[in-house]
């Protein structure tokens, strides 16, 4: 039955190695760096960004002068007034007119100039929080990628300690022939390699679970095949220190180097401004504007002048005498062409405006008020992103000096427990001892070794974690 195991195990342990050569391998940097590029999270982000952008340039562009241009055309039935005559008609008539309009604002209370400022400090807030998700997104697959090497390693341990109890039991098969141990010891080794067994696949399936989360921090396809890079040794740094972290130092190190801080400073520039852009609706507006304008009426129609002579009797000291006088009168009508009205009704306009709000509805003061409660509420939304920092800060160092007495406990308890294995070993070899006794020996030793591996990932994760908000980069030394 033993063989059969070895047999199978080498089998799986062969195809899993060729599978792993034929995916594709990412590396921690790789992996943060696609992710950057493809989680939905990031890609939200910079759609703000662009969103940003855009309205950085509409607020700009608000300070040219705009320019549009409009015709009309139609027919006017019944009583209607001729739009080039202003002559009342009784007949259907067909109009056409073009315009040309320009306008600008000169001054509205710096409304234009404080949008600008604003749209300016809610882009680069912008570009800060798209920074600030890529660093999460960073730690997390950091996270994620710990995880599954903590969990291949627990399944290479796995591994190992069946290999160990497929030993054991040949060595208890020798004993039992010798006549050293009675047979029924031997179950209790078949028994301890049913769990290995089970430790295997437990581990297998963390494995699995580990490469989902990654996956999908990644936004890639489940069912897509791929392998991390396995670092030779996953050392803690020389150097590793946490009992002489300062929390102030760190945080002042946090608050230069996490950019969700200067995010939120801006985002509350952004809130005062909005105050000033308010205030603006209470203050007069000047605009100056220009306009050109032509039309066209069916009816409209030109006299034709002509001379008509008359007599008119005057009186020359006191005698009547007959004048004849010759007068240009008009004698006919024409109809004037399409080109010609369009010529000859051509106008222009320039002129200015001057808008004085005197009441709206406490529209304008409502609006004031609002901005200042939303000023207010921005800077509780500061102070709130620096507490959390700082909370964070404190509690990023507190785990790493508890992952640190954690892990030298547990390397402690490893030695203990090798040295009691090692002298449980060598006695259960002698036939000093019974199966029971070297199984907990034995158990006490795997224990030992899990923690271990656990404790040395949660405390470099740690570390790491330290790091970041100290601004070094997310890598495995």
């Amino acid at each position: 039955m033993s063989h059969r195991i070895t047999l199978l195990l080498a089998g799986l342990i062969l195809i899993a190695t060729q599978a792993v050569f034929a995916q594709n391998t990412w590396s921690l940097e790789k992996c943060i760096q696609y992710a950057q590029q493809n989680n939905l999270s990031t890609k939200q982000a910079q759609y703000n960004v662009q969103d940003a952008q855009l309205m950085e340039k509409l607020n700009q562009f608000s300070r040219l002068p705009n320019l549009s241009a409009r015709t009309s055309a139609g027919y006017q039935f019944g009583r209607t007034i001729d739009p080039t005559t202003n002559t009342f008609n009784n007949e259907a008539i067909f109009f056409n007119s073009f315009a040309v309009d320009a306008g600008m604002t000169v001054y509205n209370g710096n409304r234009i100039t404080n949008s600008v400022k604003q749209s300016k400090k809610d882009l680069e807030a912008a570009r800060l929080e798209a920074q600030a998700t890529v660093n999460d997104i960073s730690l997390n697959i950091a996270a994620a990628y710990l995880s599954i090497l903590l969990a291949e390693e627990q399944l290479g341990n796995a591994q190992k300690r069946l290999e160990l109890s497929q030993g054991q039991l040949e060595q208890t098969d020798k004993l039992i022939r010798a006549g050293s141990l009675p047979p029924n010891d031997r179950l209790d080794f078949l028994a301890q390699m049913a769990l290995d067994e089970q430790a295997i696949v437990e581990a297998q399936n963390q494995v699995a679970i580990g490469y989902l989360n990654l996956k999908q921090l990644m936004e890639i396809d489940p069912n897509e095949e791929v392998s991390i890079v396995r670092p030779e040794i996953i050392n803690i740094p020389a150097d590793a220190g946490p009992i002489v972290y300062r929390v102030n130092e760190v945080y002042t190190a946090a608050l230069q180097t996490q950019p969700q801080i200067r995010a939120a400073d801006l985002r509350l520039e952004s809130a005062q401004l909005e105050e000033d852009i308010t205030r603006a609706g209470m203050l007069p507006t000047l605009s100056i504007f220009g306009s050109l304008n032509t039309n066209y009426s069916s009816i409209s129609q030109a006299p034709i002048f002509g001379l008509v002579r008359s007599t008119e009797t005057v009186f020359i000291n006191d005698m009547p005498v007959d004048i004849q006088f010759e007068n240009e009168v008009p004698v006919d009508y024409k109809k004037v062409s399409y080109s010609d009205q369009i010529n000859e009704n051509f106008g222009q306009t320039v002129g200015a405006s001057l808008s004085i709000p005197i009441y709206s509805n406490h529209r304008n003061r409502i609006q004031m008020e609002r901005a200042r409660l939303n000023a207010l509420n921005t800077e509780v939304v500061n102070r709130q992103q620096r507490n959390q920092l700082k909370t964070d800060v404190q509690r990023a160092i507190a785990d790493a000096r508890a992952a640190r007495e954690s892990y030298l406990a547990t390397q402690r308890s490893v030695d203990a427990a090798q040295a009691a294995f090692d002298n449980a070993e060598k006695r259960f070899q002698l036939g000093a001892i019974n199966t029971l006794e070297f199984t907990t020996a034995r158990n006490n030793l795997d224990r030992a070794e899990v923690d271990l591996i656990r404790s040395k990932y949660q405390y470099v994760f740690n570390l790491k974690t330290v790091d970041f908000y100290l601004g070094k980069p997310i890598k495995l030394d």
